[in-house]
C-alpha cells in the first residue's frame, strides 16, 4: 500500500509524477542491487523537449536552480516505477549533479540545490545526501543539467 504522506506532499507542491522517459542510448533508467536503486543521469527539459544551454552565457543561476528542480521531478517519476511506491524510499544516498557550464562559472553548487531542496522537501531527513556538482564543458544533447541518483529502498 504506498505511503500517502510522499504523495500528499507531491500534491500541495504541484507535482505530477512523470512517466519513465525512454533511454536515449544503450542503458537502462535504473538498476537495482540489494537495497539499491542506481538511477541513471535525468537531463533537463522543459515541456518535453530539452532544456539546453550552458550556465553563465545561455541561463542564469535562478534558471539553472528550476531546471535541476524538474530534473528531481523527473527522477521521483522514475523512483515510483522502480519502486511502485515512493514511501518504501529509505533514503536518498548519494546525488550527482552535471551543470553545463563556462569556464568562469562557478555557482554549479547553487543550480544543484534546486534538486536537493526538493528531495528535502519530499523526503524530509530521509531527502539529505551526499552530493557532488560538476561543471562540465558539454552534456548530452546541449542539456543545461544531468542529475544522477543513488537511493536506498
Amino acid at each position: 500500500m504506498p505511503d500517502h504522506s510522499i504523495y500528499d506532499k507531491l500534491q500541495q507542491l504541484g507535482i505530477t509524477l512523470p512517466a519513465v522517459a525512454a533511454p536515449a542510448a544503450a542503458y537502462l533508467p535504473y538498476v537495482r542491487t540489494g537495497n539499491l536503486i542506481f538511477v541513471s543521469g535525468h537531463i533537463s527539459k522543459h515541456g518535453g523537449t530539452v532544456l539546453a544551454g550552458q550556465l553563465g552565457r545561455d541561463i542564469d543561476t535562478a534558471q539553472g536552480k528550476a531546471a535541476a528542480r524538474n530534473v528531481a521531478i523527473d527522477l521521483l517519476g522514475t523512483l515510483h516505477a522502480a519502486t511502485g511506491d515512493l514511501g518504501c524510499i529509505k533514503r536518498i544516498v548519494k546525488l550527482m549533479g552535471l551543470v553545463n557550464s563556462m569556464p568562469t562559472f562557478t555557482e554549479q553548487h547553487l543550480v544543484i540545490n534546486g534538486a536537493s531542496e526538493l528531495f528535502g522537501e519530499v523526503f524530509g531527513a530521509a531527502g539529505q545526501h551526499a552530493r557532488s556538482a560538476f561543471g562540465v564543458t558539454q552534456i548530452p544533447m546541449g542539456a543545461a543539467v544531468e542529475i544522477e541518483l543513488i537511493v536506498e529502498v
